[in-house]
């Protein structure tokens, strides 16, 4: 079956099933085979087992392999002179990619004969190295996408700092980088002291480096906008629009045994609604103090999200919490990268950082920067919420072009990130945010639904694999996955996207022109309770599909394929 990738169709396909309530089991499985799979010998293994027991057998030893085995994580030669390197992966959701870098990396490492330990930062939890182990380390690799926990832990030595996917693509030619930058007096190092900024930072383009903790801030704010989000429409569900005036007095003055007088589903709603609002009470703080994380490390969190309080206090919203977290950031890696004393080396990161940080930047806010944020988040706000006509319409097109140009790329990304974030200023009051974020979500499953409709349409303008990716595509456009269109773009980009822009921007002009509302930031029609109606958003989501099944099937027909030049982003 061919999934897009680059070597081709996958001929070794895995089912997990795990019992109710295993909660980390899958992660922990999908973690092992993820670093078992990237191993020639275990894939040639399987592919020429002859009974289902030899695979089963197969199978269960990479999962749960002997007490008499190495680690998983752990290339070891015992020769004295063996180089000796450590390595770290990480990946936004920390499951795949994590645990394939590292086996890439492990596997690389056995055969060149290296001594390597990986610390893999993902989903189903993180054993950090030994500190023994990083201080007897030649070279640190850091194959990650996020920024790393702890990194100051590895100050001083010499480092790779690579995207997670050339740790799985090129683990060879990482292994040997390592190896010569060991031997290397200029190569880059991990800085001391508190901040853990590693010098490779000075070959990242500044605005490289805002994207990278921008998102850092973004990927720990989801949570809260996505529990907190759909915990309200439950709310609005159970107990009406009303529910939002007297949610708290009712979640705190009745119970089960002392219900109001709308009954178990007003309670019920309330509670929900108390539970969400509370959840999106830390939006902006956790967007602040993760934004500063990303730039100083854990002396950085407190400051941001001290910032990003009073970013909430003066109502500078979302923007304020950009502008607090960067502020407490700064600062916070300012203040690490001085030499301290010895004497003062241990309050540094506990007291005199996070105390400093934490004035500069909230005073800053309070003193100079909250009130004209605070301003400007107004008339955004009413921008938004006056919103009618021509103007929601076309911002509608903006936000539907924005999502279908690159398919999860950075374009993309932006358009999501600007709905996710304002996604908590939004109320029955003011559904502009709302209205975004629906536009947003049904743009962008747009795509891989037109892929799907245009293969059962016209089979013979795609091959056999387009055409079995073409089922595969349904449900990840349902899901709000935008990727599930990747293959196709992939292959004919000239005339994949332009036809799903055509649809995405069609469906968010409609959503936008019907008024309709999400107030969750992901999910698709699996969360159609906190999408009001959801049968427009249906609609409009089916109606931009058809557009671009028969925009692509035209372009097929009418204009010749030429070579892509560039790649759709994954």
């Amino acid at each position: 079956m061919d999934f897009g990738a680059k070597d081709g169709a996958a001929d070794l396909i895995f089912l997990i099933a795990a019992p109710s309530g295993a909660n980390q089991t899958h992660l922990k499985l999908l973690s092992a085979l993820a670093r078992a799979l990237v191993r020639k010998d275990f894939t040639a293994a399987l592919r020429s087992a002859s009974t289902p027991e030899e695979i089963v057998a197969l199978v269960n030893q990479a999962i749960s392999p002997g007490a008499g085995e190495p680690a998983a994580n752990t290339s070891q030669h015992h020769e004295t002179n063996t180089p000796k390197l450590v390595a770290v992966t990480a990946c936004p959701t920390g499951i795949a990619h994590t645990y394939m870098a590292a086996g890439s990396l492990l596997a690389a490492a056995k055969e060149a004969g290296v001594d390597l330990q990986v610390e893999t930062q993902g989903s189903s939890g993180a054993k950090p190295l030994d500190p023994a182990v990083i201080k007897a380390a030649d070279t640190v690799i850091f194959a990650v996408d996020v920024d790393v926990r702890d990194k100051a832990r590895f100050a001083g030595k010499p480092v790779i700092n690579v995207p997670v996917k050339r740790g799985i693509d090129e683990p060879q030619e990482l292994i040997q980088e390592a190896r010569k930058a060991a031997k290397n007096p200029g190569a880059a190092r991990v800085t001391a002291g508190n901040s853990s900024v590693e010098s490779t930072d000075q070959n990242e383009h500044f605005g490289q480096k805002i994207k990278r903790v921008l998102l850092t801030g973004v990927s720990y704010m989801i949570p809260f906008v996505a529990a907190g989000g759909l915990l309200i429409a439950l709310g609005f569900l159970l107990g009406g629009y009303e529910i939002a005036g007297v949610a708290n007095k009712i979640a705190l003055n009745n119970s089960l045994w002392n219900l109001p007088d709308g009954g178990l589903g007003t309670y019920l709603g309330a509670v929900a609604f108390a539970i969400g609002g509370a959840s999106m009470s830390f939006l902006v703080p956790a967007l602040a103090g993760y934004i500063a994380y990303g730039i100083a490390d854990r002396p950085g969190i407190a400051p941001g999200f001290a910032a990003g309080a009073v970013a909430v206090l003066m109502g500078a919203g979302f923007i304020g919490g950009l502008a607090g977290g960067l502020l407490a950031g700064v600062i916070a890696w300012w203040l690490g990268s001085f030499n301290a004393p010895r004497w003062l080396r241990g309050l540094m990161p506990v007291v005199i950082i996070p105390l400093i940080a934490s004035i500069g930047a909230s005073g800053l806010m309070f003193l100079v920067l909250g009130w004209p944020i605070a301003a400007l988040t107004k008339a955004l706000n009413d921008w938004l919420s006056g919103m009618t006509g021509v103007s929601a319409v076309l911002l509608g097109i903006i936000l539907g072009l924005m999502m279908c140009f690159d398919l999860g790329g950075p374009v993309n990304k932006v358009a999501y990130s600007f709905a996710v974030a304002g996604l908590g200023a939004g109320s029955a009051v003011n559904q502009g945010p709302w209205l975004i974020m629906a536009a947003v979500m049904a743009a962008g499953m747009v795509p891989p639904l037109a892929m799907a409709l245009a293969t059962f349409i016209d089979r013979k303008r795609f091959s056999a694999v387009e055409r079995e990716n073409g089922k595969t595509a349904v449900l990840p456009g349902f899901s709000f996955i935008s990727e599930g269109a990747i293959p196709f773009a992939a292959a004919d980009p000239l005339r994949v996207i332009p036809a799903s822009m055509l649809g995405g921007a069609l469906t968010g002009a409609l959503t936008m022109a019907w008024g309709v509302t999400s107030q969750a930031p992901h999910g698709g029609i699996f969360v159609f309770f906190a999408i009001n109606p959801a049968l427009l958003f249906l609609v409009a989501v089916l109606i931009g599909a058809v557009v671009s099944a028969f925009a692509v099937l035209a372009l097929k027909r009418f204009v010749a394929k030429k070579p892509a030049a560039a790649t759709v982003a994954a």
